[in-house]
C-alpha cells in the first residue's frame, strides 16, 4: 500500500484522517468559515466550490482558492465541483466542469482535486496530467444517493479508479438497510485486502451508514468526512465527536 502525503498529512496509514466541508456561498462566508476550520480539529478542508455563488466565473473562483489556501495554513484543501447528477448544488456542463479545473490548477492553490469516476475519460486523463504537473493529488470518487451497489460492483468501481491513475479512490454509497451497511464495508475490506495499491475512502450514508464513517482504520477507509457547522452529505459526524471516537478506538 502507497501512502500519499500532502503538506503534513499522511493518507493511508494510521486512523482515518478527517476532512470537513467549506460551504460558503460568498467570499465574506467562505472567509469567516475558513478562519472556524483553522480552529477545529480536523485534518483537510474540502471547498465544495458547487455552493460558491461565482462558480461560473472561473478567474474569480481561482483567486478565492488563493485566499482560502493562505487562510487554511497547513490544512490540505481538496477542491470539488460536485456535478448535479452526483449530488451536487448547481448544473454545469462537462466543458463547464473541465474548463473550470484546468483554471483553478493554472492560478489556483490547490493541494488535492476531485474527480468524478463516470466524466468523459480523455478530459478526465488531461485534467489528471496537468494537476499531477502541479503536484496536486487526485481524488477520484463515485456516489450512489439511491442505493448500495453490490460489493463486487463497488470493488470494481474502485479497481477502475486505480486504473485511471487516481491517487486516492473514493465511493460514498446509500444503504437502504444493515445489510447494504455490512455490504459497503464487506467490499472496503476486500479491496483493502486483495486489490488497493493506494488509499481508499469509502462510506456508507445517511443514519444508517454512520458506523462506516467511524471504522475506517479496521476495514481501510483513508479519510472521513466530518461535519464543522454545515454538512455537505447525509449522516456526517460533527468533527468533535468523530474525533474523540477516533482516539477512542485507536486506543
Amino acid at each position: 500500500m502507497n501512502t500519499v502525503t500532502v503538506k503534513n498529512v499522511t493518507l493511508g496509514s494510521g486512523s482515518p484522517k478527517i476532512i470537513v466541508p467549506l460551504v460558503g456561498k460568498n467570499e465574506k462566508e467562505l472567509i469567516e468559515e475558513a478562519k472556524h476550520l483553522v480552529t477545529i480539529d480536523c485534518d483537510l478542508v474540502e471547498w465544495r466550490v458547487d455552493f460558491f455563488d461565482q462558480v461560473a466565473d472561473f478567474q474569480a473562483t481561482a483567486e478565492m482558492s488563493k485566499k482560502i489556501a493562505e487562510i487554511l495554513s497547513d490544512k490540505p484543501v481538496l477542491f470539488t465541483f460536485r456535478t448535479k447528477q452526483e449530488g451536487g448544488e448547481i448544473a454545469f456542463s462537462d466543458q463547464q466542469y473541465f474548463d473550470l479545473y484546468k483554471t483553478v490548477i493554472e492560478n489556483g492553490v490547490i493541494d488535492l482535486l476531485d474527480v468524478e469516476l463516470f466524466m468523459e475519460e480523455d478530459a478526465v486523463q488531461e485534467i489528471i496530467q496537468l494537476a499531477h504537473q502541479k503536484t496536486i493529488k487526485i481524488v477520484m470518487c463515485n456516489h450512489d444517493f439511491d442505493k448500495t451497489p453490490s460489493k463486487e460492483e463497488i470493488v470494481s468501481r474502485l479497481c477502475t479508479m486505480q486504473e485511471k491513475n487516481a491517487d486516492i479512490c473514493k465511493i460514498a454509497v446509500m444503504p437502504q438497510s444493515s445489510d447494504d451497511v455490512l455490504t459497503l464495508l464487506e467490499a472496503t475490506n476486500e479491496m483493502q485486502t486483495k486489490h488497493a495499491d493506494r488509499p481508499i475512502v469509502t462510506m456508507s450514508m445517511g443514519q444508517k451508514g454512520m458506523v462506516s464513517r467511524m471504522c475506517g482504520e479496521v476495514f481501510g477507509s483513508a479519510m472521513t468526512f466530518g461535519a464543522a457547522k454545515k454538512a455537505s452529505a447525509p449522516g456526517q459526524v460533527p468533527v468533535g465527536e468523530l474525533r474523540e471516537i477516533l482516539n477512542t478506538l485507536a486506543l
